[in-house]
């Protein structure tokens, strides 16, 4: 009783705007009570009340100042599972089960189809390209000439560079710096492998340090740390051309008698449909990339597993190629640019996102380190490309809007009915 009228008088001087919101940790000392107290006082501020928003198995003491701020509880999201899927990587090797969180119906169903269709004709085989993450801040100098000069000492001292960006972390490492110029303008990309995390909070800390020293010896201004060549959450050529993240290739042989009895096509009606869709319609609508729904399973792996659900954007984009191999089997591949994805930090850290990374075999960091990150980036890859494999099948069949239809919205095969 004693500790409800406690918080009560705490609920009371937010309400009066003695304490603001974000203060509430800070003052009580633990932020679990502050959850509380944060959650009780916008319900009453509203009156509404919150009890599912408040239902969370989070211990907010430990991710208050990491994950979140001015918490009031967490939402739910389902979680379904996917598989099992045969995969022949570099890293990861055999069958796994895919967690996907995503409240849209017929998604798992979906990919579930494409990773059966995948597993009895062999498997995916996986290859990962290249693994960076970057970094691109903008100088100005005040003219050509200089930024020339910049350019210049950047490449001869780039050893120097290195040691100031590296003194910030265990793991990262810097790789090269590529640069770009517009007039008075130098973007300099810095690119670091980044072990088993994503690396962007890594990369940022380490490049702000390389750019003081920059500073520092020549007296040119950093404008801005990032300057949007990195690219970070946004859709680009830089991207598709360089890469950032993993750049990844996933296939699979899919033979003709799984194609007509798990996909109900033919291998040349699906092929047909990634022609015309995939490649012309994206090619028409001026699109960056050309995938049927990449975005679909990159989102729901990215939600399940704690990944930063903003790089969707990039690292959904995408090619997808279909062909007729072995008379008539199907070959067809994904190929991602930009897939970046970590098994340490981040999301990754809390509860439920642990134990779906651990469902998958990749939670923490992996021996040597980099192994999980590029481990869990082949499995993504192979679930994409059973994403895709099952989306254009069902295309290529006119099965698309019945499978929404039964599964989006609860509705039997029988009904007609909205």
């Amino acid at each position: 009783m004693k500790a409800k009228k406690e918080l009560e008088k705490i609920v009371n001087k937010v309400l009066k705007g003695e304490i603001k919101l974000h203060e509430l940790d800070e003052i009580l000392g633990n932020s679990n009570i502050a959850v509380l107290v944060r959650r009780l006082s916008i319900e009453k501020m509203l009156n509404i009340q919150l009890p599912n928003i408040g239902f969370t198995t989070i211990d907010w003491n430990e991710v208050v100042g990491r994950n979140i701020e001015n918490p009031i509880g967490a939402v739910q999201i389902p979680v379904g599972i996917a598989g099992p899927l045969k995969i022949h990587g570099n890293y990861a090797k055999g069958e796994f089960y895919i967690p996907l969180a995503t409240s849209e119906g017929a998604l798992v169903a979906s990919v579930n189809r494409g990773c059966k269709a995948i597993t009895l004709s062999g498997g995916a085989k996986v290859k990962i390209l290249s693994d960076t993450m970057s970094r691109a801040p903008i100088f100005k100098t005040p003219s050509i000439d200089e930024a020339l000069k910049l350019v210049k000492w950047v490449r001869e001292h780039f050893n120097e560079v290195k040691v100031e960006a590296e003194s910030t972390t265990r793991y990262g490492k810097l790789l090269r710096i590529d640069s770009f110029i517009i007039g008075n303008n130098v973007w300099l990309r810095f690119i670091y492998s980044t072990g088993d995390a994503m690396g962007m909070n890594m990369v940022t800390i380490a490049t702000d340090k390389a750019c003081k020293y920059i500073e520092e010896k020549l007296g040119f201004k950093c404008v801005s740390l990032s300057g949007n060549l990195c690219v970070d959450k946004k859709p680009s050529l830089m991207n598709m051309l360089f890469g950032r993240g993993k750049t990844v290739v996933a296939e699979a042989v899919i033979k003709e008698n799984v194609v007509k009895e798990v996909l109900k096509t033919s291998p040349e009606d699906l092929v047909d449909v990634n022609l015309r869709k995939n490649l012309l319609g994206s090619a028409r609508a001026g699109s960056l990339s050309f995938n049927a729904h990449y975005a679909n399973i990159v989102a729901a792996i990215f939600v399940a597993t704690g990944q930063d659900v903003a790089q969707v954007v990039e690292s959904s984009m995408g090619y997808t190629w279909a062909e007729i191999v072995n008379n008539n089997d199907l070959y067809i591949s994904v190929t991602l640019p930009s897939l970046e994805v970590g098994t340490v930090g981040g999301g990754t850290r809390l509860p439920t996102q642990r134990e779906t990374l651990q469902i998958l075999g990749v939670y923490g960091p992996g021996n040597p380190p980099g192994a999980n990150a590029k481990k869990f980036a082949e499995i993504v890859a192979a679930v994409i490309l059973a994403g895709e494999l099952s989306l254009l099948a069902a295309l290529s069949a006119g099965h698309l809007a019945e499978a929404h239809r039964r599964l989006g919205r609860g509705l039997s095969k029988k009904s007609k009915k909205q």
